[in-house]
């Protein structure tokens, strides 16, 4: 089922697998998904023809990969790629029809199950630029501005969305991806209708993630249930966290982050203002506020975390390859919701074994950031070895003809450069932001200053004499919550009656503070001992008790 057979045609030999099977090939990408890899997975989705066919299954995979490398083509045209450089083995050109019956009889399952055995991390341990200190750094982010046919199978599924009373012409697709950010590879991916959030299919790949890897995501991804269960997989986590939360202090450290609490979860806060000038002397910055499990600030300082939050931009850059530089933007082909399920798993199959490709090649040359790989050089590469049916095979004389392509046309080395976050569609999905002052186009940064918050201030961390984690100083407490936490860990065995709290805290209106108290009894920071007593929990009481003289220093005016 597997032989082999090789031809001359314009004296060039080539090697191919015998009889019906010619056409299955993906060029020198056969290389990454093998004949073998393919027999498994049909055998192991019940997918194998029941009898020889002049299309059999192992054929219709190559073929949907093809489809994928070639959207702009139609199925005869793409068919022709593939037998383009076969010579006499060129067999019966099929009919469209006997194509589409090819494709509804394989259905999504093998290309899902393809998929899922090339996804993952790519990239060798010491690969330039995938490791923060012994981490993988990998990234989760949402996509949804993938084009479905508009047909009536497909709306049922996908709807439509109403963007400012406008409605989209096509219906779209939610794809959420993890994705390794050294390589930009895909370590997995699910989709579905937008009527689902990111944050739903986000928790479905945290089973992916392993203990080795730091997770990188936006603020989208900080509700307390998305990190306690990140934290739950053993994987460290720095997410991004919106700037209206206030975390409650357990402890402030002296790099200015603090520890604290979220879902019974310790994690480590750390508030920083990052501020860049560009070479037209420009100078904009934004406050960013970071949740993270690396908690110890002596090996991961502040600056070192909210420099390194910047990869998970790579996801993005990953999106861009699948939705621009290899679907070029157009409408998917198919016009039910198994057919487009199965052209997607094409898609990122297709991609994944790119990206594997491309990641070999700046590994032959040692110290290549893969970041400099193009993927447009490779999947032009790519496509040329599809028509002339070339390296199918490993002939283990050095590096291919993708590799070679890439090597040859490495991108420079990336320069650090802004602009404002713009939607480039005549009608504009998202609401404009006329607070933006970043530049409108591209710009150079020639500057860029990160400066890192004291826990409860807007000022610079000062130096403590011991660097070990220390109570939060009275005159650093903001919140009402950190000031009475401050208060209760003071006598932290102690029940406190609400109107002990109210007066030492100063407070006029102490219902206020009542329903504060019941809601903090809810989050676990406090435990109702009693009829209007509340006490700290024993997470919450702290390292060290705060004294009775600095007690007093808490009855300043209070802050919401």
């Amino acid at each position: 089922m597997s032989r082999q057979c090789a031809t001359a045609v314009f004296s060039r030999a080539i090697k191919v697998a015998g009889g019906v099977f010619a056409p299955g090939h993906l060029g020198e990408l056969t290389q990454h998904v093998p004949f073998e890899l393919v027999d498994d997975v049909l055998t192991r989705t019940r997918t194998v023809e029941e009898r020889r066919r002049l299309l059999p299954s192992r054929v219709g995979v190559y073929f949907l990969l093809a489809l994928a490398m070639f959207p702009v083509l139609g199925y005869a045209r793409v068919w022709d790629k593939l037998t383009a450089g076969l010579g006499p083995l060129t067999p019966v050109r099929p009919s469209e029809k006997a194509l589409r019956d090819l494709r509804r009889r394989l259905g999504p399952a093998p290309l899902k199950m393809l998929f899922e055995t090339l996804a993952g991390p790519v990239a060798q341990p010491a690969t330039a630029g995938v490791r923060y200190r012994r981490w993988r750094t990998v990234a989760v982010d949402g996509c949804s501005s993938i084009k479905a046919p508009d047909q009536p199978r497909i709306r049922r599924w996908l709807g439509k969305i109403c963007r400012q009373g406008v409605w989209d012409g096509y219906p779209m697709l939610r794809l959420t991806a993890l994705c390794e950010t050294g390589t930009r590879s895909l370590i997995g991916a699910v989709f579905g209708p937008t009527s689902c959030g990111e944050l739903g299919y986000a928790v479905r790949l945290l089973p992916l993630l392993k203990r080795d890897m730091l997770l990188l995501a936006d603020r989208g991804f900080a509700s307390d249930g998305f990190l306690a269960k990140v934290a739950d997989t053993g994987a460290h986590l720095l997410i991004r966290l919106k700037k209206q939360r206030t975390p409650a202090v357990l402890a402030a450290l002296s790099d200015g982050s603090y520890l604290t609490r979220i879902n019974g979860r310790k994690l480590r806060i750390i508030e920083a203002d990052i501020t860049l000038t560009t070479s037209e002397g420009q100078r904009t910055g934004d406050c960013y506020l970071l949740a993270t499990t690396l908690l110890d600030h002596r090996t991961d300082p502040a600056t070192a975390l909210v420099s390194l939050y910047h990869e998970r931009w790579e996801v993005e850059s990953a999106f861009y390859a699948l939705r621009h530089t290899l679907l070029r933007g157009l409408v998917l082909r198919s016009g039910d919701p198994f057919g487009l399920a199965q052209e997607m798993w094409a898609q990122l199959a297709l991609y994944q074994v790119l990206r594997r490709a491309m990641t070999e090649a700046a590994e032959s040359e040692p110290g290549t950031d893969p970041d400099r790989v193009s993927f447009t050089v490779a999947l032009e590469a790519a496509r040329s070895q599809v028509i002339t049916a070339e390296n199918i095979l490993p002939d283990h004389t050095g590096p291919g003809v993708i590799a070679r392509a890439v090597l040859e046309a490495l991108l420079p080395r990336r320069r650090t450069r802004v602009s404002a976050r713009r939607v480039k569609s005549t009608v504009v999905r998202y609401r404009s932001n006329p607070t933006d002052e970043r530049p409108l186009s591209s710009r150079n940064i020639t500057h860029l200053a990160i400066t890192i918050h004291t826990a409860g201030t807007s000022q610079p961390p000062t130096q403590t004499a011991r660097d070990q984690p220390a109570s939060l100083p009275a005159s650093a407490a903001n919140g009402r919550r950190d000031r009475a936490l401050q208060l209760l860990r003071t006598d932290p065995h102690r029940a406190w009656k609400a109107k002990e709290i109210i007066h030492a805290l100063g407070i006029d209106h102490g219902r206020s503070l009542c329903a504060q108290l019941g809601h903090w009894v809810k989050e676990g920071i406090l435990h109702k001992a009693g009829h209007g007593r509340y006490a700290l929990t024993e997470e919450w009481i702290g390292s060290t008790p705060i004294r009775p003289a600095e007690a007093s220093m808490l009855t300043s005016p209070s802050t919401a």
